[in-house]
């Protein structure tokens, strides 16, 4: 899979699998809702706290990230049919966002993607992850056989 197309799969992807480490070192994986920006080569994943039904309000995997910044996340397809079947990796480090327009520029992104988040915007923090590699497959790229 060429950057170009797992770009265009992340673009449009509703959920992926976030995994941060834990201060244990052991993997922490949960799903998120994330909205891509793209400037030039550069490319960041914003993800918020929001208002859904939480344990505790003092997350995982916020705690995680003031240990071990780097992350990856997954998107990905199933289907029975395996000849449909693809992924898109990303890696990078993240961090929760201080500056106010920055969150500002990611809440409105995420607005714009999901309508939960335009009826009811998050309040709790805001993380960035500044991706530094993307890796993809896709079963009927004919490179991978």
């Amino acid at each position: 899979m060429d950057r170009d197309d797992a770009l265009a799969r992340l673009r449009s992807a509703r959920v992926g699998r976030l995994a941060t480490v834990t201060p244990e070192g052991l993997p922490h994986v949960v799903p998120f809702v994330f909205a891509l920006v793209e400037r030039g080569s550069d490319i960041r994943a914003y993800w918020a706290v929001d208002r859904k039904p939480k344990r505790t309000p003092d997350l995982a995997r916020i705690r995680n990230l003031e240990h071990t910044p780097r992350v990856e996340f997954v998107v990905d397809a199933y289907a029975e049919d395996w000849s449909t079947l693809w992924w898109v990796r990303c890696s990078g480090s993240a961090r929760v966002v201080a500056d106010e327009a920055e969150r500002a520029t990611a809440l409105e992104e995420l607005r714009a993607k999901y309508e939960r988040y335009r009826l009811e915007a998050p309040e709790g923090p805001v993380v960035a992850i500044d991706v530094d590699r993307i890796t993809g497959w896709r079963a009927d790229d004919p490179s991978t056989r």
